[in-house]
């Protein structure tokens, strides 16, 4: 009774973390609402390079808790075997299919800057290298298979930061070009300004310092 419990317990949270991704997003004022927003949920409404950055923590996460599950179930080793494995086999493939298209906005948003674009592809190389890696691995403790879990969280803010930092240096840099144009009409406005505030000039006297007469 115990046991038929817990499965039917199990089977939920895989249905709560699994069935979340399969959402359509729904619009509210035209964008996804952050509830239906099950990619970016943290960044909704936001640029594509967050969007992304916020994929890369959540899609990571959202597999991670379902081979935790897989764990509680079936134990360390047996959750490594056939079917045992087989939600978060699902899981890897279908959070890399979300990814696709908001990296690919990503590389685009980042084009400002060649470090970034190269920023963000070692931070997906890196993401699909984490994915892979959620497993536990054989001989690994508990607390050595979690600390490394965790690690990885502290890497993805690394890279990422490193990624905003560029990305805020090059748009700081870059003056608009609308700016430059505008000040151009500004200056020959002030050279025709100071042309026509010459003085004029007096008319000439005679030696008695009276105005000279017109004949």
């Amino acid at each position: 009774m115990r046991r038929t419990a817990l499965t039917a317990f199990i089977a939920l949270l895989f249905a709560a973390v699994l069935g979340a991704s399969d959402a359509r997003a729904a619009t509210i004022g035209g964008n996804p609402g952050p509830q239906y927003n099950y990619i970016c949920p943290h960044a909704d409404g936001a640029g594509a390079l967050d969007c992304y950055f916020d994929a890369v923590v959540h899609l990571y996460t959202m597999c991670r808790n379902v081979h935790a599950i897989e764990i509680i179930e079936f134990g360390y080793e047996d959750s490594q075997e056939g079917e045992h494995a087989a939600k978060y086999e699902y899981c890897l493939d279908k959070q890399k299919q979300n990814m696709g298209p908001r990296y690919q906005a990503a590389l685009k948003e980042a084009h400002v800057s060649k470090q970034a674009v190269e920023g963000v592809r070692s931070l997906h190389e890196y993401w699909l290298e984490a994915m892979q890696h959620i497993r536990w691995n054989k001989g690994e403790s508990d607390d050595s298979y979690k600390a490394r879990l965790a690690h990885v969280y502290d890497d993805f803010n690394a890279k990422i930061e490193g990624i905003r930092t560029i990305v805020a240096l090059v748009k700081e840099k870059t003056s608009p070009i609308g700016t430059a144009k505008a000040s151009t009409p500004a200056k020959s406005t002030a050279k025709s300004s100071a042309k026509s505030a010459k003085p004029v000039k007096s008319a000439p006297k005679t030696a008695t310092g009276a105005p000279e007469k017109a004949s």
